[in-house]
């Protein structure tokens, strides 16, 4: 039984999504304090902006709200972590993030993914197919996982017999406040150097053999007349295999749960199963109701104010998606799971604005082409056992879903 929360009690930190996400705390901030200090126990505490007009408008002023300036993660970073992430998509500010963004923005943009749609939905009807009847699977790592790995692998340039390291190297990086998944405080650095040194060795071979995928434009493809270093290569390479991996295998978990948790909506979608204006709305409501990514900090660059609350330079404002997709003022009857809500005007891919998310599309794609697939295929979906939540402030992860399909 959940105790009502209190301004007092407010806790948006690891251990209180490990158990749940927590909208009840949300609803009370964006009701009463909307822009929320938030202590942290280890460091400099943060802004938690909870309203989508405050997280669009943040979104979309990336002068005032810097990325680079401290990270997108709630906690400081080292100089060496921030160097690092500053060489990352998600970690630059413009107008470097523009230059860099369009090196393989063409590689995500809507007619690309429209061409990758038919290899996207035989993988699905493949995934789908391997469940035996009546057998009890984790739906997380034999399917949820198999389908996004599969297909940023393929664009990026990775074989297919090294996909399975890609998953263990995501694993081990992002789940960094995870037991589950960091075996040792060193692991997370052992898994970004491993990472790494497998990138340089398929750099090379593409420096020597280019291909139609996305490495092959990163080593051949310059920026201000320069081509990017060994550096920047790794780090869009683990950019682009986590944030294509680990964002979509949590977004299928998330829909097939909350699938499970409600059986009128998987009737539904088992009764319109060739209705594309209902996949098509559904989806973004499993986007809103399951967004992968809890939060994004920003760091404003001068002294600044939100609703009325003042904000120093370097201090920081985290935005929480999770809140914004249940705005009482953009959403009708937010707690509710309507398939066919529309507008559905969710922020699980960001405010918009320079970081709003590369491979929304192909998400969109791989989310409907797997869910479809299994609704096709098995009149009944069911809980095999108890799910389990990542231990994460930033991931919103199902590490564990143990389905049955028969």
């Amino acid at each position: 039984m959940s105790t009502v929360p209190t301004l007092d009690s407010i806790d948006l930190l690891e251990d209180t999504w490990a158990h749940a996400v927590p909208h009840e705390q949300f609803a009370l901030l964006r009701r009463e304090d909307p822009v929320h200090w938030h202590e942290l126990p280890d460091g400099e505490g943060f802004f938690a902006v909870t309203r989508h007009a405050d997280i669009v408008a943040l979104s979309r002023d990336p002068e005032l709200w810097s990325v680079q300036r401290g990270s997108f993660f709630i906690r400081d970073q080292t100089p060496e972590a921030l160097e690092s992430l500053g060489l990352t998509l998600v970690g630059m500010d413009p107008p470097r993030h523009t230059r860099y963004r369009r090196l393989v923005s063409t590689a995500f943009a809507p007619r690309m993914v429209a061409k990758l749609l038919d290899d996207i939905e035989r993988r699905a009807a493949l995934l789908a197919d391997s469940v035996e009847p009546g057998a009890d699977v984790d739906f997380v790592e034999r399917l949820a996982a198999r389908l996004p790995l599969q297909v940023i692998c393929e664009m990026i340039g990775v074989p297919a017999a090294d996909e399975d390291r890609i998953f263990d190297w995501s694993n081990r990086m992002v789940g960094f406040q995870d037991p589950d998944f960091r075996t040792s405080e060193e692991d997370g650095q052992t898994a970004a150097a491993e990472i790494y040194l497998y990138c340089d060795e398929l750099a090379a071979a593409r420096v020597k053999d280019p291909r139609h995928d996305v490495m092959s434009a990163l080593v051949h493809g310059e920026v201000d007349g320069e081509r990017l270093s060994t550096h920047e290569i790794n780090m869009f390479f683990v950019t682009l295999c986590v944030a294509g991996n680990e964002t979509t295998r949590n977004l299928l978990a998330g829909t097939l749960r909350t699938l499970i948790e409600h059986p009128d909506a998987l009737a539904e979608l088992r009764a319109g199963i060739d209705d594309d204006a209902l996949w098509t709305s559904a989806t973004e409501e499993f986007l809103r109701w399951n967004g992968s990514i809890h939060n994004f900090r920003r760091t404003a660059t001068r002294d600044t104010e939100i609703r009325g609350v003042p904000i120093r330079a370097g201090q920081k404002a985290v935005l929480f998606y999770t809140s914004a997709n249940r705005d009482e003022d953009v959403f009708t009857d937010p707690g509710t799971l309507d398939l066919r809500r529309t507008p559905n005007d969710h922020l699980t891919f960001g405010g918009g604005g320079p970081h709003f998310c590369l491979g929304a599309n192909l998400a969109r794609s791989q989310i409907k082409a797997l869910i479809r697939a299994l609704v096709r295929r098995y009149p009944r979906i069911e809980p095999a056992g108890e799910a389990r939540r990542m231990r994460s402030d930033f991931i919103n992860g199902v590490k564990y879903l143990p389905v049955r399909f028969s």
